[in-house]
């Protein structure tokens, strides 16, 4: 009898620890802890060494329906378990191999919900589970963030455009740096966004495994909380023609944010958090949070480097032809791709009748050039428009493969509502099929993507390139903070590489002649720094032909790298990256307007002796941007490098194995 009631006494003990309204999770080497909490409302909080850098925030889900929501969620068990497993990236944009430890909350409710809490010794993510028998539709997702301080905060604010609503964007916008309260109410921010307090570590905001669902926004409130913000599902959709070419717009929203599986995952929502800076350019915490790949076979994904001509307009000298988009031209484009070790080039707009595919553009004569490129070993690439790329999809798909184009670029979407969103996977699925690779254009951020389609290999969703064109927008600082930020999320299409360079005083937005602001260096080492295993030099041909020493070394540089080391960082102001491929390592640094010396410690490098060419700001990139010298010399571990960095300046190290 005493047995029986000692017995009962545990079980009912046992019943109220797995009904326990409050739980706490570590990271593996403990410096990260969350407290997750049901008492009034479901909420996290999340501490970094036992300082509080995540006040209690609520998340909930609500669907739809009459169905049971996650506001009154009744707790019916808990478990914690300690993961260790190992992600091999076939793909490796950061780090071949990826140790994947972290521990894991699993909250089960009466109800038909599941909450997913990870923390890792790098960051913390959680997700909702739900197990509904019949199809749901989303609400709203509730998603707070609230800091103890109004802390400084890198961030990017939509702008409305004047012909469609505040969710059309192209996730193109620099970043404002204000405190946390002097964001607007209302204010719409796409993520990824950076927290970057005084004192205490870097948290990003951002989120992974995208699918099926909108992206998340954040929104500001005017005080020291984001709080996550998503597109309505599109009831209706229209055709507008915005600037150059159509695209769909939604005219008509819903009421709801998802319609999707009742028994399903939703996205990750992911915060970085890390020590310093320069922790946060290596950090792949949402490579690891995707769902695994969907292509069984990867062996026909190649990363690469190519040429793109759109952004100097095709704007060749020294050429016996009439320059322009035509058999003549891009022939030169091959011709200069082979020269200097470059996989493909790109055909951009124009190739086609944009509303057309098969409608070929009348001086092009594109089974010659597909002749001309595979005898010289170089592949096409091609642009589409994302609105005729679905209308025509599998036959166009069919006609790239019997022109061997194994990569192209669709663009113009410029959404990540669900719609959206599928779109990206709808194009992804077919494009495996096909076994060609692509990038998105108009593009909202990875998310993780690239893990789970890896042939997807870049996309925008950044300020890059091209904004030189028309703006002053793609400054230095810019282009250090990107880095820190938008990289975090996972591989950007910047296209690097312009040859034209200018200091503050003599940078122009002139179309054509294209020139970037900083020197020639500071664009050679986004080659090393910037995340892409397809890289787009955007520069002039008929200038690089010019420098042959200069695009030998741009051209050697690889695209994939075994593994990557941070070796200094600030956001905005300067970084150091180092970079191994087999046996040899390659190392870029950028700086803002500032002018910087560097002494770079090689006790990194394995016992030996290499041979480093150093390609740095000439003396006179102060004032001529484009000035850089280029010398080798022998080196060991223990010889430490020192670089001088012009204003806006950078430069490139490779260190071959002898």
């Amino acid at each position: 009898m005493i047995k029986y009631i000692i017995g009962c006494f545990l079980l009912l003990l046992s019943a109220e620890l797995l009904a326990a309204d409050s739980e706490t999770i570590y990271s593996p080497d403990g410096a990260i802890k969350v407290v997750v909490q049901n008492k009034d409302r479901l909420t996290y909080a999340v501490y970094y060494k036992e300082q509080l850098v995540i006040a209690p925030s609520a998340i909930r889900l609500n669907v739809a329906q009459g169905l049971a929501t996650s506001e009154q969620l009744r707790i019916h068990k808990t478990r914690i378990e300690l993961k260790h497993a190992t992600i091999i990236s076939p793909i490796p944009e950061k780090r071949k191999v990826i140790p994947d430890v972290y521990r894991e909350l699993t909250v089960e409710f009466k109800q038909p919900f599941r909450l997913l809490v990870r923390v890792y010794n790098d960051g913390v993510a959680w997700r909702w589970c739900t197990h509904f028998k019949k199809s749901i539709e989303v609400n709203s997702e509730v998603a707070e963030f609230n800091f103890p301080r109004a802390e400084m905060v890198y961030y990017s604010p939509v702008q409305k455009r004047p012909d469609a609503d505040i969710y059309h964007t192209s996730f193109e916008e620099p970043y404002q740096i204000k405190p946390l309260d002097s964001v607007a109410a209302n204010q719409l921010i796409f993520t990824p966004t950076l927290i970057a307090p005084a004192q205490g570590p870097r948290i990003s905001i951002t989120e992974s495994d995208l699918e099926e669902y909108p992206g998340m926004f954040l929104r500001g409130t005017g005080t020291k909380q984001l709080t996550a913000d998503f597109a309505p599902y599109p009831a209706e959709e229209k055709v507008l023609i915005s600037g150059e070419f159509p695209q769909k717009i939604v005219s008509q929203r819903s009421a709801f944010i998802s319609r999707t599986k009742g028994s399903r995952s939703f996205p990750w929502r992911v915060l970085l958090i890390v020590p310093e800076d320069k922790d946060l350019p290596g950090n792949d915490l949402v490579y690891r949070l995707a769902s695994p790949s969907r292509v069984a076979d990867v062996s026909w994904i190649k990363s690469g480097k190519g040429t793109d001509e759109w952004i100097i307009g095709i704007n060749l000298f020294n050429v016996p032809f009439k320059a322009g988009i035509n058999t003549a031209t891009y022939k030169y484009y091959v011709d200069f791709a082979k020269r200097f070790g470059f996989d493909r080039i790109m055909l951009d707009a124009g190739w086609s009748d944009y509303q057309d595919l098969f409608k070929i553009n009348p001086n092009l004569n594109i089974p010659e050039l597909v002749a001309y490129a595979k005898a010289q070993g170089i592949k096409l690439s091609m642009w589409t428009l994302a609105l005729t790329l679905e209308k025509q999809l599998e036959p166009a798909l069919d006609q790239f493969n019997k022109w061997g184009v194994d990569f192209i670029m669709t663009d113009f979407i410029d959404r990540d509502d669900q719609k959206a969103v599928d779109f990206y996977h709808k194009i992804a699925a077919a494009c495996a099929r096909h076994k060609i690779m692509l990038m998105f254009h108009g593009a909202f951020k990875p998310a993780g993507f690239n893990r789970t389609w890896p042939h997807a290999l870049t996309r925008e969703g950044v300020l890059g390139s091209e904004f030189n064109i028309w703006s002053h927008k793609p400054t230095p600082e810019h282009n250090v903070q990107l880095p820190f930020i938008r990289m975090t999320a996972g591989p950007m299409d910047y296209e690097p590489g312009l040859l034209d360079n200018a200091t503050v005083k003599t940078f122009r937005p002139i179309e054509t002649k294209v020139m970037s602001q900083g020197t020639r260096c500071h664009q050679l080492a986004m080659f090393v720094v910037y995340d892409s295993p397809m890289q787009f030099f955007s520069g002039n041909p008929a200038q690089g032909l010019q420098e042959p020493a200069f695009m030998e070394l741009l051209g050697s540089i690889p695209t994939t790298w075994d593994t990557t080391r941070v070796l200094e960082g600030k956001v905005g102001d300067y970084i150091i990256t180092a970079r191994k491929k087999g046996n040899d390592w390659y190392i870029g640094g950028m700086t803002d307007w500032t002018s910087r010396d560097f002494t770079l410690e090689l006790d990194f490098l394995k016992a030996g002796s290499y041979e480093a060419t150093i390609c740095q700001d000439g003396v006179n990139a102060d004032r001529y941007a484009s000035d850089y010298t280029i010398l080798t010399q022998a080196i060991t571990p223990n010889t430490p490098l020192t670089i001088t960095l012009a204003p806006g300046g950078g430069f490139l190290v490779r260190l071959k194995k002898k």
